[in-house]
């Protein structure tokens, strides 16, 4: 999958959507050929891995689209991190792409159908009292999200065995 360009588009909802099937589609081919031992290793002074980054991104999506604009209650909102707030897991790197993929689309239907100007749901990750964010503010939160972790994950990418670029 190519980087999307940007265009003379009005549909800023898919423009959103496809940039992040974009990042996620990068994450998949930047960790789905690495062994066990990599995933779960750190390269980085600040200690988090591969198999981390990929949980905190499911975790993230489902915590902004699902939890926080729909409002819905979803298990565990802050799975991807211990109670000292740092991000950790033990589900294998196949079943976190499968729930990074399962996170997409369901993204991409809340994109869809949703004007962008709506706000997000008091209920879930938002009580009443709290101001609620637009959906417009929630796409752009997660796309530099994914944006910043994936440059993360291109430099641990590139210190494990060279592989750099897009896909």
């Amino acid at each position: 999958m190519k980087l999307p360009e940007p265009g003379a588009s009005t549909a800023e909802a898919g423009l959103f959507a496809s940039y992040l099937d974009y990042f996620r589609s990068e994450v998949r081919r930047k960790t789905a050929d690495l062994d066990d031992t990599e995933l779960i290793a750190s390269r980085l002074p600040s200690g988090w891995t591969g198999a981390e980054l990929v949980s905190h991104l499911v975790h993230m999506e489902q915590r902004w689209f699902v939890w926080g604009f729909l409002g819905e209650q979803v298990e565990s909102p802050w799975g991807d991190q211990d109670s000292d707030g740092r991000w950790t897991t033990e589900t294998p790197i196949g079943e976190l792409l499968d729930a990074l993929d399962r996170g997409g689309e369901r993204t991409t239907e809340i994109l869809t159908t949703h004007p962008l100007t709506a706000q997000a749901a008091a209920g879930g990750r938002f009580s009443a009292e709290d101001p609620l964010p637009n959906l417009l503010g929630i796409a752009f939160h997660v796309l530099q999200e994914y944006a910043r972790h994936m440059g993360h994950l291109d430099v641990v990418r590139e210190l494990i065995d060279g592989t750099t670029g897009e896909g």
